[in-house]
C-alpha cells in the first residue's frame, strides 16, 4: 500500500549518465521505423541494417540515451493528460478509501516532481515523439531489426517506463486503480496511444506480433481477461537499450559470444572462402551448411561471420541435446533469436551429427535452430554430408577445405603467441611437429591453454612437451568407453629390437608425422573416397615387443595409444561387431592418438569359401573392415601372433609392416640387463651372458623371469643371485610348456 505521505521514486537524468560508453552500436544514416501503426509485416531483408560497423562511440551512446529519455518524456506527457482526464471524470475526488492505495495528493506531488530537462537541451525545447524518424540510436536500430512499427515502439516505452523511472510505478497504479498492479497492463497501453480496447492495435500485443515474437515485451497472467494482462519489457532488453550488452543469464553454458574485432577475417583475401561466404550472407541468403570432414567448420563460420562484421554466437551442441521437451526449446529459441537480433549477430551450431537427427527425441533441434533464419544467419557445421530430410528449407552447402599444415603451424604459433604474451613465438614453436595434430582453431586455442597453466605448475617456461599434454587433453573420453587409454611411458632407448624392425617403426613415425604434406598439400592420394591414415602391422611371436613398440610410437608423435578392447567389439549377433567397430573408427577419427588392435587376426581374418551362414556373415564382417579402414584418417596399428592368418586384402592396404623376430643373443643380453634395472641389487655370482646364450626367450618372457626373481630376492630380503633367475626361468619354461633340457641348464642345472 502507498500511504499519504510516501516520497516519489527515484528519477534517471541524463546529466546522471556515466561518461563510460557500452559496447557500439550501429551508427549509421536515419531511417524510417518499419511501417504504419496497423501493418504487421516486418521489414524485408534488405532493410536489416548493416551489422556492427565498429562506428560506436561513448557519444553516439550519450546521444542515444537521451533521445531514448526525450521519449520517455513524451510518455510522461500522455499519462499526465491521462491523469488529468482520469480527475475531471471522478465522481467522488475525497473517497476517503483511497489512501489506502494511492491518493489524490499523492499523484498530484508526484506529477509536481517534474525532472530536469535531459543534458543538452534547455527547458523550453519539447520532446521529440514517436511520430519522428528514429535516428541511429540503440532503440532505433532495435526497431529496424526486429520490424517494428511506430505504433510497437510506443507500446514498447509505455511498457518500459516503470524499468527507467520509479514515479511511473505509483502513477500506472493510479491509473489502474490497483496499487498491486504497478506495469502498464494492455488497456492502459492502448488507452495511452489513444486506441480502442477492441480495436486492430491490441493486435500489436498478439503471440504472433514483432514485440512478443521477437522476445521485447512479454504479456504476463494469461490467465486474465487479455485488457487487464500486464506488460512487461525482459531484463536483458532494457539493459541493452541502457548500452549494457553481457548475455542473457538465461543463456549461460549454451552460448559463447566471439566478437568480431577478436578474430582475423582470413587476411583480407578477396577470393578467401569466408569473404566469399560473407558475399553470399549479404544477398540476403541466411542458411549455410559448411561441410568440414576435418571436423573445423565452426572455426570457418566463426571466420565467415567476421569477415560479414557480425559477431558470432556459437551453441554448445551437447548442452543444446539436453533440452528436449517442445515448449523449453520454443522458450530456449526466444531466448537465442532475440540474443542475436539485439546484437546483430549470427549464430553458429554443430556440428549436426552430435545433434543425431535420426534420434526421435532429438529430431526437432535442428529443424527449430534452421527456421531461426528467418530473422537471422544461421551457419551449421558438420562432417556428414547434409542430408535434405533433416530441414524444411535446405541450406546452402559449401565443402570446407581441409586446412594444410602450414595453416595448422600458424594457428598453433597464433595460439601460443597470444597465450604467452608474446614471449612464445616463431621458431621457438615445434610447428611442423604440432601440425600434424588434426584440432580445429578453438581446440587450439584451448589445448595452448592448457599447455600454459601446466607450465606455470612446473614452474618452468613453456615447453614441447606442455603443448603435447594440451593436446592430449583436448582428447573426449567417447573412445575411452570402447578401448583403453594408455599414456606413452617409454622412448626408444627402453625398445631392444633388430635394425630391420626398428628402421620399419621410423618409417611408420616419418609416415604419420607428415601425412599431411604428403597426402594434403602434395595430392599424393588417391581418389575413391580414400582417408588419409596411417596403418602398420606388427608381426611375431608373443613377447616380441609389438605393444611396447605401439606405444613408443604415440610418445614420439605425442599421441596417446588406444588399445581397442576385442570383449567390447566381438558380438555373437549378426550386425553387432561391425556397429562396434563403426563407433571406434567414429570416435577415433575425432582424438588425436594411435588405436592399437591387439590380437588383430580375430578380426581381421581371412575370407573363406561360403558353406553357412556363419562364413556368409563372416566374410561380409571383413568386407566392412576392408573398406573402413580404407577411409579412416588416423593412425591404426594391428598386432598378431600369426601373419598367415590375415586376409591378403588387409596386407596390400597396409602402410608399414614390420615383423619382430625372437631376439638374437646379443639383444637378449640386453634385455636381461634392461629388465633387471638399476635398482634392483645384484648378487656376484649374477651371469648374464649365460642367460642371454642358454635361454632362447623373448623379451616379454625375460621381463617376467626378472621380476619372479626379483619377489624371491625379495621374501629372502636379500640381493637377487643367480639361482633366483635360474629357477624363475624354470618357471617361465614350464609356463610356456617347453622341456627342460640339462644343456641349457650347464653348471646352474641343480640351483
Amino acid at each position: 500500500m502507498t500511504g499519504r505521505g510516501e516520497a516519489a521514486g527515484p528519477t534517471v537524468r541524463a546529466r546522471e549518465l556515466p561518461d563510460a560508453a557500452a559496447p557500439a552500436v550501429d551508427d549509421g544514416a536515419s531511417a524510417e521505423i518499419g511501417r504504419d501503426a496497423d501493418a504487421g509485416t516486418p521489414r524485408s531483408a534488405a532493410a536489416e541494417p548493416a551489422p556492427n560497423d565498429g562506428a560506436g562511440s561513448a557519444a553516439a551512446e550519450q546521444r542515444g540515451l537521451r533521445d531514448l529519455l526525450r521519449r520517455l518524456a513524451a510518455v510522461e506527457e500522455q499519462v499526465r493528460g491521462l491523469v488529468a482526464a482520469r480527475r475531471a471524470a471522478d465522481p467522488e475526488p475525497a473517497d476517503p478509501y483511497r489512501g489506502l492505495y494511492l491518493s489524490e495528493e499523492a499523484v498530484l506531488r508526484i506529477l509536481a516532481d517534474r525532472p530536469a530537462p535531459p543534458a543538452g537541451t534547455n527547458g523550453d525545447d519539447r520532446p521529440s515523439t514517436v511520430d519522428d524518424e528514429l535516428p541511429a540510436t540503440r532503440l532505433g536500430v532495435l526497431a529496424r531489426r526486429f520490424g517494428l512499427s511506430r505504433l510497437d515502439v510506443d507500446l514498447l516505452l509505455i511498457a518500459l517506463a516503470p524499468d527507467l523511472d520509479g514515479r511511473f510505478e505509483r502513477l500506472y497504479a493510479y491509473l489502474n486503480d490497483d496499487v498491486t498492479r504497478r506495469r502498464a497492463t494492455v488497456a492502459l497501453a492502448l488507452e495511452l496511444a489513444d486506441l480502442p480496447q477492441a480495436g486492430r492495435g491490441r493486435f500489436r500485443l498478439a503471440p504472433d506480433a514483432p514485440l512478443i515474437a521477437g522476445g521485447l515485451l512479454r504479456v504476463e497472467e494469461t490467465d486474465r481477461p487479455m485488457l487487464s494482462r500486464s506488460l512487461r519489457v525482459p531484463d536483458r532488453v532494457v539493459a541493452h537499450l541502457l548500452g549494457h550488452d553481457a548475455l542473457d543469464a538465461d543463456l549461460a553454458g549454451l552460448l559463447r559470444l566471439v566478437a568480431t574485432d577478436s578474430r582475423r577475417t582470413g587476411g583480407g583475401e578477396p577470393d578467401a572462402l569466408p569473404a566469399r561466404l560473407a558475399a553470399v550472407l549479404a544477398t540476403g541468403t541466411r542458411l549455410l551448411y559448411l561441410h568440414a570432414p576435418d571436423g573445423d567448420g565452426a572455426a570457418s563460420a566463426v571466420a565467415t561471420l567476421a569477415a560479414a562484421r557480425r559477431d558470432a554466437l556459437v551453441i554448445d551442441a551437447t548442452r543444446l541435446i539436453q533440452v528436449t521437451e517442445s515448449s523449453a526449446l520454443r522458450d530456449l529459441l526466444l531466448l537465442v533469436a532475440r540474443e542475436a537480433r539485439l546484437r546483430g549477430a549470427g549464430l553458429i551450431l554443430g556440428p549436426v551429427e552430435t545433434l543425431d537427427p535420426a534420434r526421435p527425441e532429438r529430431r526437432p533441434l535442428l529443424p527449430a535452430f534452421a527456421a531461426l533464419a528467418e530473422w537471422i544467419p544461421v551457419l551449421l557445421h558438420g562432417v556428414r554430408g547434409w542430408d535434405p530430410q533433416w530441414t524444411e528449407d535446405s541450406p546452402i552447402t559449401v565443402a570446407v577445405p581441409v586446412p594444410t599444415s602450414d595453416d595448422r603451424a600458424a594457428l598453433w604459433r597464433d595460439a601460443v603467441a597470444e597465450i604467452t604474451g608474446g614471449r612464445l613465438t616463431g621458431a621457438e614453436v615445434p610447428g611442423g611437429l604440432l601440425a600434424g595434430y588434426r584440432l580445429g582453431a578453438e581446440q587450439v586455442r584451448q589445448a595452448a591453454r592448457t599447455a600454459a597453466g601446466l607450465a606455470v605448475v612446473d614452474g618452468g617456461p613453456l615447453t614441447p612437451a606442455h603443448l603435447r599434454a594440451g593436446v592430449r587433453a583436448q582428447n573426449a573420453a567417447g573412445l575411452e568407453r570402447l578401448a583403453r587409454r594408455i599414456t606413452p611411458d617409454v622412448g626408444w632407448d627402453d625398445l631392444v629390437l633388430a635394425d630391420s624392425t626398428r628402421s620399419r617403426l621410423h618409417e611408420l613415425s616419418l609416415r604419420a608425422a607428415h601425412r599431411e604434406t604428403v597426402l594434403g598439400r602434395w595430392r599424393m592420394r588417391p581418389g575413391g573416397g580414400r582417408g588419409r591414415g596411417v596403418l602398420a602391422l606388427f608381426a611375431g611371436e608373443s613377447g616380441t615387443g609389438k605393444t611396447m613398440s605401439a606405444e613408443v610410437l604415440a610418445a614420439q608423435l605425442g599421441l596417446d595409444l588406444y588399445v581397442v578392447d576385442l570383449a567390447t567389439v566381438v558380438d555373437k549377433y549378426v550386425g553387432e561387431t561391425e556397429k562396434n567397430l563403426e563407433r571406434i573408427f567414429t570416435e577415433a577419427a575425432g582424438v588425436n592418438g594411435v588405436l592399437l588392435f591387439d590380437e588383430a587376426d580375430a578380426i581381421f581374418g581371412r575370407r573363406s569359401e561360403v558353406k553357412d551362414s556363419h562364413d556368409k556373415h563372416a566374410n561380409m564382417e571383413s568386407a566392412y573392415l576392408l573398406q573402413r579402414m580404407e577411409s579412416f584418417d588416423g593412425i591404426a596399428v594391428l598386432t598378431t601372433n600369426l601373419r598367415a592368418n590375415l586376409d591378403e586384402a588387409f596386407i596390400r592396404r597396409l602402410d608399414v609392416v614390420a615383423d619382430f623376430p625372437m631376439p638374437a643373443a646379443s639383444a637378449r643380453l640386453a634385455l636381461w640387463d634392461r629388465c633387471l634395472g638399476t635398482r634392483l641389487p645384484r648378487a656376484d655370482d649374477i651371469d648374464l651372458p649365460f642367460c642371454a646364450e642358454s635361454f632362447e626367450l623373448s623379451g616379454g618372457s625375460i621381463r617376467a623371469c626378472a621380476i619372479s626373481a626379483a619377489y624371491l630376492a625379495a621374501e629372502a630380503d636379500r640381493p637377487v643371485r643367480m639361482a633366483d633367475l635360474i629357477n624363475a626361468v624354470r618357471r617361465e619354461y614350464r609356463k610356456l610348456g617347453r622341456l627342460l633340457l640339462d644343456a641349457e641348464f650347464g653348471p646352474w642345472l641343480s640351483s
